[in-house]
């Protein structure tokens, strides 16, 4: 992997610098999270207030997600081009100019529909700017030897910020007062930003590699797809995450009915089984490090497509609520035990001038079949049964064990 453009130092030094960029790292994800979190708790629930239009409450919560699907692809082009800290700033000063706007509406005439679509809109474009930049600067930051418990970190901060505290700080906060609420996130947001000042090292993005296409966006983005393409582990990786989110998009579309109809759950209970996504996912990140020194990364990360797996299966299986909600918490915990090692290595085999696009090609591969999976399964409940529906997704999901054990071997991945 190609090295940025870094004063070698001597290795003694870089354990402290390395801890310091991990410390400014997990918190700026936390402190970005956690308004993230109370962002998607806020929005919807102001649009309600505004209008009944299930359509429009629903597209003021799409406006934060769609520019994955339109712009990512763009977005990494810009990150392999220009300073990646420098990119976050940019994006950070978006949010704050955003929420500072929305504040001040919300202390004089209110909030309208609109507003909260442009808001929207802007927040969206700003998260993806965030997290690619975010991603691709981590190996600059990071020695290679702290970058798995650094992931970790990061993962268990984004988990529980945007997951976990956020919707539930941004209850509170709403209950308070709309300005109190949208102030706090702008406040959150130019807090992770001035954050961003005590970061060490030199984040530019490495020059284009010899050959490399001209420098149109249309051949740079084409000549990320063919890197990633021509790599048999990334290629699987990619594939692979493709097909068990759109299972997890699935899974997240079809419970609510599931468990309402055929569980015939409480609001507690239903809570309850929820709940389980987290904790797994929380699991994960506090047992990832001494899984991969006992199994090996190859076999922790065989616990997504099992965790994944039962995640789907146990509903297709059985009514058991403890069943359902033990396949929960294998899937969320499978996630971390993926996302913290697939992160690592992507880190590892994809060189610096690369990073943006690829990070911003996978994501896209990962975010843009949450809402194919989740179409997929309404159809597949219509058509024939909620359970079956649930199966059919197992049978997929097994069948990614094939090129996984194929293409994701240990010399592959250059451990056991």
């Amino acid at each position: 992997m190609s090295q940025t453009e870094t004063e070698p130092a001597p290795a003694a030094p870089q354990k402290p610098v390395g801890g310091r960029n991990t410390a400014v790292l997990v918190g700026f994800t936390a402190v970005t999270s956690l308004a993230d979190g109370v962002m998607k708790t806020a929005l919807p629930f102001l649009a309600a207030q505004l209008t009944t239009s299930p359509t429009r409450i629903t597209a003021v919560s799409m406006t934060l997600t769609l520019p994955w699907l339109l712009i990512a692809l763009h977005i990494g082009v810009l990150v392999d081009h220009f300073d990646r800290r420098r990119l976050l700033w940019v994006a950070n000063g978006m949010r704050m100019a955003i929420m500072g706007w929305l504040t001040l509406s919300a202390l004089g005439d209110g909030v309208g529909l609109a507003q909260l679509f442009i808001g929207g809109a802007v927040l969206g474009v700003a998260d993806v700017l965030a997290s690619i930049s975010a991603s691709a600067l981590v190996p600059a930051a990071i020695p290679e030897a702290g970058r798995e418990r650094a992931n970790a970190w990061m993962l268990g901060a984004e988990t529980v910020g945007f997951e976990f505290a956020g919707p539930s700080i941004g209850g509170l906060l709403l209950a308070a007062g709309t300005a109190l609420a949208l102030g706090a996130i702008g406040i959150s947001y130019t807090v992770a930003a001035l954050a961003l000042l005590v970061l060490v090292g030199r984040f530019q993005a490495a020059g284009r590699a010899p050959g490399a296409a001209p420098g149109s966006v249309g051949s740079r983005i084409v000549e990320g797809l063919r890197f990633i393409w021509q790599n048999r582990v990334l290629r699987t990786l990619m594939l692979v995450v493709a097909v068990l989110n759109a299972t997890w998009g699935a899974w997240l579309a079809l419970f609510p009915l599931y468990a309402t109809q055929t569980l015939a759950l409480s609001p507690q209970r239903y809570g309850f089984a929820l709940s389980a996504l987290g904790i797994g996912g929380l699991t994960g990140t506090l047992v990832v490090a001494p899984l991969n020194r006992l199994l090996g990364r190859r076999w922790a990360m065989f616990a997504a497509p099992f965790g994944t797996t039962s995640l789907v299966a146990l509903p297709a299986l059985t009514t058991s609520l403890w069943a359902v909600t033990v396949g929960a918490f294998l899937g969320g915990m499978g996630g971390t035990l993926w996302t913290v090692n697939a992160r690592t290595i992507t880190q590892r085999l994809v060189p610096d001038e690369m990073l943006g696009r690829f990070s911003a090609t996978f994501r896209f591969a990962a975010f843009g079949v949450l809402p194919l999976g989740a179409g997929l399964v309404g159809v597949l409940a219509e058509l024939i049964d909620a359970r079956l529906a649930f199966g059919a997704f197992a049978l997929v999901t097994t069948a990614t064990l094939v090129p996984f054990f194929r293409n994701i071997t240990p010399s592959a991945l250059g451990s056991r």
